[in-house]
């Protein structure tokens, strides 16, 4: 008994012993890990190849989120102690996935109608054209745009598209009739509101500029009078303003090469605007097209003829401008206030996807000069009649430029004719809606 007792004494002693070395060769390998991450501290702010950036500062999510549907859920998996945890990058992670759904284009007269319960009525010859193989690849290309940049900015969770600006457009139709030929290309959206373009020859003193308002526009022509560009003066101020920041000691190497490509930006502008005359959006009717509708087969060009349909009016219009490739449904402030008097450069006229533009491309007429509305409405009503016709007469766009009299004697400024949203043939206005968030004070040159 007494060898037997000494026997588990020493077997316990040996077990004690294993469990001890055991434990400590556990904790220098815990050790070993540790070490390195404390000794070299990455900053918060910093994020290294193949770990996910984080995510710093105040956000409003209310905004953040705006129009996107948020569906949250929240895991939380048993972990080691807290300090391991602490260090560990994919203990405390936000998976982020958008889904958004492509939708599929209207295709025949009866799904145009569903939307747009006026156009087979205002465009009889519109039945003849419309069809499943009339689906443009332009509509493609728009919404492989729209997903491109989802991908590119979906770190960026302030600048995604929201859901009204990714659903904005409808169809696009590559249409021919079947008798003259003549070709088309149909598209069904919104209307958001173009406000730039400007010409010292028709209109010396220009309107307030707007937050992302530009002087120029695509459709322009060389200056025929002596009135310099209302805007001019402003950017000169700004190119004076950048080359003496370029030429001073005190900038940094960085911002010096900013101010390189700033000045020669702003160089450029001042010589365009030196040289050519532009359409304006407060006073002519025009379109915006993306940029991808531009190139290739069937494309776009400026100062193609045009026709905007809205409620029971159809109105003459010209393709002026060239937008970017991932937004469809723009035009001028003189259409949007002509179909609805409340919209501002802020303020979009027609929210809903019930604006159809009806483009008639290889018709641009150069070289280009001031609009002729006298000759805008006579060649869209002819190139209406050649895709069968219109139920109603076209919209009859009149000057409202203001024409200064000369007197002799000194008088007071002329007075502005009436405002660009008087209709002569009302049509219907919807509510308007606002657009994504934006100031609405106006800044003046």
């Amino acid at each position: 008994m007494r060898l037997t007792t000494w026997g588990r004494v020493v077997v316990l002693l040996i077990g004690a012993a294993f469990v001890a070395v055991l434990y400590r060769w556990i904790s220098l390998e815990q050790l070993q890990r540790l070490i390195p991450a404390e000794a070299t501290p990455t900053p918060a702010a910093t994020s290294t190849p193949g770990r996910p950036p984080v995510i710093a500062g105040k956000l409003d999510v209310a905004k953040l989120f705006n129009g996107i549907t948020v569906h949250s859920n929240i895991e939380t998996p048993p972990g080691s102690d807290a300090t391991t945890e602490r260090l560990d990058p994919e203990s405390y992670v936000l998976e982020f996935k958008l889904r958004a759904r492509v939708p599929a284009p209207n295709k025949t007269i009866d799904e145009l109608a569903k939307i747009t319960p006026e156009l087979p009525r205002l465009l009889p010859g519109l039945a003849a054209m419309a069809g499943p193989d009339a689906v443009s690849p332009f509509f493609n290309a728009l919404y492989e745009s729209k997903t491109k940049e989802l991908r590119e900015g979906l770190t960026r969770l302030d600048q995604l598209l929201s859901r009204h600006n990714f659903y904005d457009c409808q169809t696009v139709l590559q249409l021919q009739h079947p008798q003259s030929h003549r070709k088309a290309l149909l598209i069904q959206g919104d209307m958001d509101v173009d406000a730039d373009g400007s010409d010292g020859d028709r209109m010396p003193s220009g309107p307030a500029v707007t937050t992302n308002f530009k002087p120029a526009t695509s459709f322009r022509w060389p200056k025929q009078g002596k009135a310099s560009n209302p805007y001019l003066p402003a950017i000169e101020q700004q190119l004076r303003h950048a080359e003496a920041e370029l030429a001073a000691k005190a900038t940094a190497p960085e911002r010096k090469r900013d101010l390189r490509n700033i000045v020669a930006d702003l160089r450029a502008e001042i010589g365009t605007l030196k040289k050519f005359s532009f359409l304006i959006g407060a006073t002519d009717p025009y379109i915006v097209v993306p940029g991808a509708f531009t190139r290739g087969r069937d494309a776009v060009k400026t100062g193609d003829y045009a026709v905007v349909i809205f409620g029971n009016a159809i109105y003459p219009a010209v393709v002026g401008d060239i937008g970017p490739n991932d937004k469809v449904g723009e035009a001028s402030l003189r259409i949007a206030k002509e179909i609805n008097p409340a919209a501002t450069p802020y303020n979009r006229p027609v929210s809903e996807l019930k604006v159809t533009y009806l483009v008639f491309t290889d018709t641009a007429e150069k070289p280009f000069g001031p609009p002729d509305l006298e000759k805008l409405q006579s060649r869209c009503q002819k190139l209406v009649d050649e895709i069968g016709g219109a139920g109603v007469p076209l919209h009859h766009w009149t000057n409202i430029i203001p024409t200064p009299t000369p007197s002799p004697t000194p008088s007071p400024t002329p007075s502005p004719s009436p405002s660009p949203g008087a209709s002569s043939s009302p049509s219907a206005s919807p509510s308007a809606t606002f657009a994504f968030p934006l100031p609405s004070t106006t800044v003046t040159p």
